[in-house]
Protein backbone atom coordinates (compact mmCIF):
# COMPACT_ATOMS: atom_id res chain seq x y z
CA UNK A 1 0.00 0.00 0.00
CA UNK A 2 1.61 3.72 -0.81
CA UNK A 3 2.75 5.30 2.35
CA UNK A 4 0.18 7.92 3.33
CA UNK A 5 -0.16 9.77 7.04
CA UNK A 6 -2.79 8.28 9.39
CA UNK A 7 -4.72 11.31 8.99
CA UNK A 8 -5.01 10.81 5.31
CA UNK A 9 -5.48 7.44 4.78
CA UNK A 10 -8.74 7.82 7.29
CA UNK A 11 -9.52 10.73 5.21
CA UNK A 12 -9.56 8.99 1.99
CA UNK A 13 -11.49 6.49 3.11
CA UNK A 14 -14.45 8.67 5.01
CA UNK A 15 -14.67 10.34 1.07
CA UNK A 16 -14.87 6.82 -0.01
CA UNK A 17 -17.92 5.92 2.04
CA UNK A 18 -20.11 9.19 0.93
CA UNK A 19 -23.01 8.78 -0.93
CA UNK A 20 -23.30 9.57 -4.39
CA UNK A 21 -19.38 10.12 -4.82
CA UNK A 22 -18.64 7.75 -7.26
CA UNK A 23 -15.31 7.10 -8.77
CA UNK A 24 -15.60 9.74 -11.09
CA UNK A 25 -16.95 12.22 -8.67
CA UNK A 26 -14.26 11.42 -6.18
CA UNK A 27 -11.50 12.22 -9.02
CA UNK A 28 -12.99 15.06 -10.04
CA UNK A 29 -13.07 16.40 -6.08
CA UNK A 30 -9.14 15.06 -5.61
CA UNK A 31 -8.12 17.00 -8.85
CA UNK A 32 -9.01 20.03 -7.04
CA UNK A 33 -7.31 19.66 -3.98
CA UNK A 34 -4.00 18.89 -2.96
CA UNK A 35 -5.04 16.08 -1.17
CA UNK A 36 -7.74 14.71 0.73
CA UNK A 37 -7.36 15.81 3.75
CA UNK A 38 -8.18 18.84 2.28
CA UNK A 39 -10.87 17.93 0.15
CA UNK A 40 -12.58 17.06 3.23
CA UNK A 41 -12.11 19.85 5.28
CA UNK A 42 -13.25 22.20 2.59
CA UNK A 43 -16.41 24.67 2.63
CA UNK A 44 -19.12 23.24 1.17
CA UNK A 45 -19.64 25.32 -1.41
CA UNK A 46 -16.56 24.68 -2.66
CA UNK A 47 -17.64 21.21 -3.16
CA UNK A 48 -20.75 23.09 -5.06
CA UNK A 49 -18.47 24.83 -7.27
CA UNK A 50 -17.50 21.49 -8.88
CA UNK A 51 -20.85 20.18 -9.40
CA UNK A 52 -21.49 17.36 -6.54
CA UNK A 53 -24.64 17.27 -4.76
CA UNK A 54 -25.06 18.36 -1.50
CA UNK A 55 -25.94 14.36 -0.47
CA UNK A 56 -22.02 14.07 -0.72
CA UNK A 57 -21.38 16.55 1.39
CA UNK A 58 -23.51 16.96 4.31
CA UNK A 59 -22.64 13.77 5.60
CA UNK A 60 -18.37 13.87 5.65
CA UNK A 61 -17.98 14.63 9.30
CA UNK A 62 -21.09 12.47 10.56
CA UNK A 63 -20.10 10.00 13.87
CA UNK A 64 -21.35 7.19 11.38
CA UNK A 65 -19.27 8.19 8.67
CA UNK A 66 -16.08 8.26 11.09
CA UNK A 67 -17.05 5.33 12.70
CA UNK A 68 -17.11 3.08 9.74
CA UNK A 69 -13.73 4.62 8.59
CA UNK A 70 -12.22 3.60 11.79
CA UNK A 71 -13.72 -0.24 11.23
CA UNK A 72 -11.97 -0.05 8.05
CA UNK A 73 -8.92 1.14 9.66
CA UNK A 74 -9.09 -1.71 11.91
CA UNK A 75 -9.20 -3.99 9.70
CA UNK A 76 -6.74 -2.91 7.32
CA UNK A 77 -4.08 -4.32 10.23
CA UNK A 78 -5.35 -7.50 10.27
CA UNK A 79 -2.75 -9.99 8.10
CA UNK A 80 -4.00 -10.92 4.25
CA UNK A 81 -5.51 -7.13 4.33
CA UNK A 82 -4.62 -4.76 2.07
CA UNK A 83 -5.99 -1.30 0.38
CA UNK A 84 -4.54 -0.50 -3.34
CA UNK A 85 -5.03 3.11 -3.81
CA UNK A 86 -5.38 5.16 -7.00
CA UNK A 87 -1.71 6.60 -6.56
CA UNK A 88 -0.08 3.20 -5.60
CA UNK A 89 2.57 1.91 -8.09
CA UNK A 90 1.67 -1.48 -7.56
CA UNK A 91 -1.94 -0.17 -8.51
CA UNK A 92 -3.29 -2.84 -11.64
CA UNK A 93 -2.22 -0.94 -15.01
CA UNK A 94 -4.89 -2.50 -16.88
CA UNK A 95 -7.58 -1.82 -14.34
CA UNK A 96 -6.04 1.67 -13.98
CA UNK A 97 -7.29 2.29 -17.73
CA UNK A 98 -10.90 2.56 -17.16
CA UNK A 99 -11.89 6.34 -16.84
CA UNK A 100 -13.96 5.00 -13.94
CA UNK A 101 -11.41 2.95 -12.47
CA UNK A 102 -11.91 2.47 -8.35
CA UNK A 103 -10.16 5.22 -6.86
CA UNK A 104 -9.82 2.42 -3.43
CA UNK A 105 -10.10 -1.55 -3.80
CA UNK A 106 -10.05 -3.60 -0.95
CA UNK A 107 -8.16 -6.24 -0.93
CA UNK A 108 -8.38 -10.14 1.08
CA UNK A 109 -5.09 -12.12 0.17
CA UNK A 110 -2.29 -11.61 -1.89
CA UNK A 111 -2.82 -7.97 -4.04
CA UNK A 112 0.11 -9.08 -6.50
CA UNK A 113 -1.97 -11.58 -8.32
CA UNK A 114 -3.76 -8.09 -9.81
CA UNK A 115 -0.35 -7.52 -11.87
CA UNK A 116 -0.35 -10.78 -13.42
CA UNK A 117 -1.81 -12.32 -16.94
CA UNK A 118 -5.77 -12.41 -15.78
CA UNK A 119 -8.77 -14.18 -17.93
CA UNK A 120 -11.94 -13.90 -16.81
CA UNK A 121 -14.52 -16.52 -17.15
CA UNK A 122 -17.81 -16.19 -16.59
CA UNK A 123 -21.41 -16.93 -17.01
CA UNK A 124 -24.97 -18.06 -15.77
CA UNK A 125 -25.85 -18.65 -11.79
CA UNK A 126 -28.38 -21.32 -13.62
CA UNK A 127 -25.85 -23.28 -15.18
CA UNK A 128 -25.93 -26.77 -16.65
CA UNK A 129 -23.98 -29.60 -15.76
CA UNK A 130 -22.11 -29.93 -18.88
CA UNK A 131 -21.27 -25.63 -18.62
CA UNK A 132 -19.91 -26.00 -15.01
CA UNK A 133 -17.86 -28.88 -16.37
CA UNK A 134 -16.54 -27.10 -19.09
CA UNK A 135 -15.66 -24.26 -16.75
CA UNK A 136 -13.57 -26.16 -14.27
CA UNK A 137 -11.85 -27.91 -17.21
CA UNK A 138 -10.87 -24.67 -19.14
CA UNK A 139 -9.88 -22.65 -15.65
CA UNK A 140 -8.01 -25.90 -14.62
CA UNK A 141 -6.04 -26.10 -17.82
CA UNK A 142 -5.87 -22.25 -18.01
CA UNK A 143 -4.31 -21.94 -14.22
CA UNK A 144 -2.08 -24.67 -15.97
CA UNK A 145 -0.95 -22.46 -18.67
CA UNK A 146 -0.15 -19.31 -15.77
CA UNK A 147 -3.25 -17.44 -15.97
CA UNK A 148 -4.94 -16.18 -13.12
CA UNK A 149 -8.43 -16.63 -13.78
CA UNK A 150 -11.18 -13.95 -12.58
CA UNK A 151 -14.29 -14.16 -11.91
CA UNK A 152 -17.26 -12.92 -9.26
CA UNK A 153 -17.75 -15.65 -7.39
CA UNK A 154 -21.50 -15.81 -8.16
CA UNK A 155 -23.14 -19.25 -7.97
CA UNK A 156 -22.81 -21.01 -11.39
CA UNK A 157 -20.18 -20.80 -13.59
CA UNK A 158 -18.03 -18.33 -11.57
CA UNK A 159 -17.84 -20.54 -8.96
CA UNK A 160 -17.04 -23.65 -11.12
CA UNK A 161 -14.52 -21.75 -12.68
CA UNK A 162 -12.57 -20.44 -9.23
CA UNK A 163 -12.82 -24.00 -8.05
CA UNK A 164 -11.17 -25.52 -11.19
CA UNK A 165 -8.42 -23.10 -10.84
CA UNK A 166 -8.10 -24.20 -7.15
CA UNK A 167 -8.24 -27.91 -7.99
CA UNK A 168 -4.79 -27.81 -10.14
CA UNK A 169 -3.15 -25.47 -7.12
CA UNK A 170 -3.54 -22.43 -9.57
CA UNK A 171 -4.21 -19.07 -8.86
CA UNK A 172 -7.70 -17.19 -8.58
CA UNK A 173 -8.98 -13.99 -8.23
CA UNK A 174 -12.78 -13.14 -6.99
CA UNK A 175 -14.42 -9.41 -7.47
CA UNK A 176 -17.25 -9.21 -5.38
CA UNK A 177 -20.74 -7.11 -5.85
CA UNK A 178 -20.34 -6.21 -1.95
CA UNK A 179 -18.47 -5.37 1.03
CA UNK A 180 -15.44 -8.22 2.00
CA UNK A 181 -17.17 -7.96 4.78
CA UNK A 182 -20.38 -8.51 3.36
CA UNK A 183 -19.94 -12.09 1.57
CA UNK A 184 -22.34 -12.86 -1.16
CA UNK A 185 -24.14 -15.53 -1.81
CA UNK A 186 -23.39 -17.10 1.34
CA UNK A 187 -23.27 -20.73 -0.41
CA UNK A 188 -19.97 -19.14 -1.27
CA UNK A 189 -18.40 -18.42 2.02
CA UNK A 190 -16.37 -21.35 2.07
CA UNK A 191 -14.88 -21.12 -1.43
CA UNK A 192 -13.86 -17.06 -0.54
CA UNK A 193 -11.57 -18.74 2.28
CA UNK A 194 -10.08 -21.24 0.05
CA UNK A 195 -9.34 -18.74 -2.46
CA UNK A 196 -7.30 -16.78 0.18
CA UNK A 197 -5.76 -19.82 1.75
CA UNK A 198 -4.49 -21.04 -1.25
CA UNK A 199 -2.88 -17.45 -2.34
CA UNK A 200 -5.33 -15.66 -3.89
CA UNK A 201 -7.17 -12.89 -3.91
CA UNK A 202 -10.98 -11.27 -2.93
CA UNK A 203 -11.32 -7.67 -4.41
CA UNK A 204 -13.97 -4.84 -3.94
CA UNK A 205 -14.01 -1.06 -4.21
CA UNK A 206 -17.19 -1.16 -1.61
CA UNK A 207 -16.91 -0.52 1.67
CA UNK A 208 -16.70 -3.54 3.98
CA UNK A 209 -19.56 -3.23 5.31
CA UNK A 210 -21.85 -2.92 2.17
CA UNK A 211 -24.62 -5.35 1.68
CA UNK A 212 -25.68 -6.96 -1.48
CA UNK A 213 -27.78 -4.47 -3.76
CA UNK A 214 -28.49 -5.50 -7.26
CA UNK A 215 -27.01 -2.33 -8.85
CA UNK A 216 -23.53 -3.16 -7.61
CA UNK A 217 -23.28 -6.56 -9.39
CA UNK A 218 -23.25 -5.18 -12.99
CA UNK A 219 -21.05 -2.29 -11.65
CA UNK A 220 -18.64 -4.95 -10.63
CA UNK A 221 -18.55 -6.64 -13.65
CA UNK A 222 -15.97 -3.50 -15.37
CA UNK A 223 -13.71 -4.73 -13.08
CA UNK A 224 -13.87 -8.11 -13.54
CA UNK A 225 -13.16 -7.34 -17.41
CA UNK A 226 -11.04 -4.11 -16.87
CA UNK A 227 -8.46 -6.34 -14.62
CA UNK A 228 -7.97 -8.74 -17.49
CA UNK A 229 -6.50 -9.92 -20.78
CA UNK A 230 -10.00 -10.96 -22.16
CA UNK A 231 -13.16 -12.50 -20.96
CA UNK A 232 -14.20 -15.84 -21.71
CA UNK A 233 -18.32 -16.29 -21.48
CA UNK A 234 -18.91 -20.49 -21.01
CA UNK A 235 -22.60 -20.94 -20.71
CA UNK A 236 -25.17 -17.69 -20.63
CA UNK A 237 -28.62 -16.73 -21.41
CA UNK A 238 -29.53 -13.89 -23.82
CA UNK A 239 -30.24 -12.24 -20.90
CA UNK A 240 -27.70 -13.27 -18.10
CA UNK A 241 -25.53 -10.60 -16.52
CA UNK A 242 -22.78 -12.05 -18.57
CA UNK A 243 -23.30 -10.54 -21.76
CA UNK A 244 -22.88 -6.90 -19.28
CA UNK A 245 -19.05 -8.10 -18.70
CA UNK A 246 -18.78 -9.19 -22.55
CA UNK A 247 -19.97 -5.86 -23.12
CA UNK A 248 -17.95 -4.44 -21.48
CA UNK A 249 -15.07 -6.12 -22.01
CA UNK A 250 -15.08 -4.98 -25.80
CA UNK A 251 -15.67 -1.71 -24.60
CA UNK A 252 -12.36 -1.12 -22.71
CA UNK A 253 -10.19 -2.84 -25.50
CA UNK A 254 -10.50 -6.89 -24.08
CA UNK A 255 -10.86 -9.93 -26.05
CA UNK A 256 -13.94 -11.60 -25.64
CA UNK A 257 -13.99 -15.58 -26.18
CA UNK A 258 -17.61 -17.92 -26.08
CA UNK A 259 -18.02 -21.19 -25.95
CA UNK A 260 -20.71 -22.84 -28.79
CA UNK A 261 -23.46 -24.95 -27.57
CA UNK A 262 -26.67 -26.62 -28.18
CA UNK A 263 -29.00 -25.08 -30.67
CA UNK A 264 -31.54 -26.82 -28.40
CA UNK A 265 -30.14 -25.42 -24.91
CA UNK A 266 -30.89 -22.15 -23.88
CA UNK A 267 -28.14 -21.31 -21.77
CA UNK A 268 -25.89 -21.52 -25.54
CA UNK A 269 -27.99 -18.53 -27.15
CA UNK A 270 -25.77 -16.00 -25.25
CA UNK A 271 -22.73 -17.51 -26.42
CA UNK A 272 -23.95 -17.85 -29.97
CA UNK A 273 -24.99 -14.19 -29.79
CA UNK A 274 -21.81 -13.03 -28.64
CA UNK A 275 -19.86 -14.73 -31.64
CA UNK A 276 -22.70 -13.39 -33.99
CA UNK A 277 -21.03 -9.98 -32.50
CA UNK A 278 -17.18 -10.74 -33.50
CA UNK A 279 -16.71 -12.82 -30.02
CA UNK A 280 -13.82 -15.28 -30.59
CA UNK A 281 -15.36 -18.99 -30.91
CA UNK A 282 -13.82 -21.19 -28.66
CA UNK A 283 -13.48 -25.24 -29.10
CA UNK A 284 -10.86 -25.76 -26.77
CA UNK A 285 -8.39 -24.34 -24.36
CA UNK A 286 -5.58 -23.68 -27.13
CA UNK A 287 -8.30 -21.27 -28.94
CA UNK A 288 -7.47 -18.93 -26.20
CA UNK A 289 -3.97 -20.15 -25.30
CA UNK A 290 -2.85 -19.13 -29.02
CA UNK A 291 -4.36 -16.10 -28.77
CA UNK A 292 -2.08 -14.99 -25.60
CA UNK A 293 0.42 -17.10 -26.42
CA UNK A 294 2.30 -14.07 -25.50
CA UNK A 295 1.13 -13.66 -22.35
CA UNK A 296 1.63 -17.13 -20.64
CA UNK A 297 4.12 -17.39 -17.90
CA UNK A 298 4.04 -21.08 -18.11
CA UNK A 299 3.61 -23.94 -20.49
CA UNK A 300 0.27 -25.18 -20.82
CA UNK A 301 -0.57 -28.74 -19.24
CA UNK A 302 -0.37 -31.58 -21.97
CA UNK A 303 -3.74 -32.65 -20.16
CA UNK A 304 -6.00 -29.98 -22.30
CA UNK A 305 -9.35 -29.47 -22.58
CA UNK A 306 -8.83 -30.25 -26.07
CA UNK A 307 -8.49 -34.09 -24.59
CA UNK A 308 -10.50 -33.95 -22.05
CA UNK A 309 -13.81 -33.22 -23.86
CA UNK A 310 -12.78 -35.85 -26.48
CA UNK A 311 -15.29 -38.29 -26.55
CA UNK A 312 -14.10 -42.18 -27.03
CA UNK A 313 -17.54 -44.06 -27.08
CA UNK A 314 -20.59 -43.57 -29.15
CA UNK A 315 -23.03 -42.36 -27.20
CA UNK A 316 -20.66 -39.91 -26.31
CA UNK A 317 -20.12 -38.83 -29.32
CA UNK A 318 -24.17 -38.20 -29.77
CA UNK A 319 -24.11 -36.18 -25.95
CA UNK A 320 -21.50 -34.15 -26.84
CA UNK A 321 -23.68 -33.11 -30.33
CA UNK A 322 -26.73 -32.55 -27.97
CA UNK A 323 -28.24 -34.26 -24.72
CA UNK A 324 -30.49 -36.85 -25.63
CA UNK A 325 -32.95 -38.40 -23.68
CA UNK A 326 -32.83 -42.67 -23.70
CA UNK A 327 -35.08 -43.25 -26.06
CA UNK A 328 -33.49 -40.96 -28.36
CA UNK A 329 -30.08 -42.26 -27.99
CA UNK A 330 -31.51 -45.75 -29.13
CA UNK A 331 -32.65 -44.41 -31.96
CA UNK A 332 -29.92 -42.30 -33.30
CA UNK A 333 -27.01 -45.29 -32.00
CA UNK A 334 -29.38 -47.76 -33.91
CA UNK A 335 -29.24 -49.81 -30.68
CA UNK A 336 -31.54 -51.28 -28.49
CA UNK A 337 -32.95 -49.55 -25.86
CA UNK A 338 -31.65 -52.14 -23.01
CA UNK A 339 -28.22 -52.03 -24.54
CA UNK A 340 -28.11 -48.26 -24.30
CA UNK A 341 -29.27 -48.09 -20.69
CA UNK A 342 -26.30 -50.59 -20.15
CA UNK A 343 -24.02 -48.85 -21.72
CA UNK A 344 -25.47 -45.48 -19.57
CA UNK A 345 -25.39 -46.77 -16.81
CA UNK A 346 -21.39 -47.75 -16.77
CA UNK A 347 -20.78 -44.63 -18.13
CA UNK A 348 -22.50 -43.05 -15.44
CA UNK A 349 -20.29 -44.74 -12.94
CA UNK A 350 -16.96 -43.74 -14.74
CA UNK A 351 -18.48 -40.13 -14.41
CA UNK A 352 -18.67 -39.79 -18.11
CA UNK A 353 -22.26 -38.89 -18.26
CA UNK A 354 -25.08 -37.39 -16.08
CA UNK A 355 -29.03 -37.53 -16.11
CA UNK A 356 -30.25 -33.97 -15.78
CA UNK A 357 -34.07 -33.09 -16.06
CA UNK A 358 -34.74 -36.12 -18.04
CA UNK A 359 -31.72 -36.16 -20.63
CA UNK A 360 -28.64 -37.30 -20.34
CA UNK A 361 -25.48 -35.19 -20.58
CA UNK A 362 -21.77 -35.64 -21.55
CA UNK A 363 -19.46 -34.99 -19.03
CA UNK A 364 -15.89 -33.94 -19.53
CA UNK A 365 -12.99 -36.54 -17.52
Amino acid sequence: MVAVSPAELEARLRLHLLPELGPRRLRKLLSAFPDASSALSAPANAWRALGLPAACAEPRRSPAIRERAAAALAWLEQPDHHLMMWDDPTYPGLLEELPDAPPLLFVAGDPGLLARPQLAMVGSRRASRPGLDNATAFARSLARGGFVITSGLALGIDGAAHQGALDVDGSTVAVLGTGLQCLYPRRHVGLAARIVQSGGALVSELPLDCAPQAANFPRRNRIISGLSLGVLVVEASPSSGSLITARLAAEQGREVYAIPGSIHHPGARGCHQLIRQGAALVESVDDVLQALRGWQQSPPHEDNVTQALAPSHPLLAQLHAAPMSSEALAAASGQPLSSVLAELTELEIDGRVASENGVWVARPR
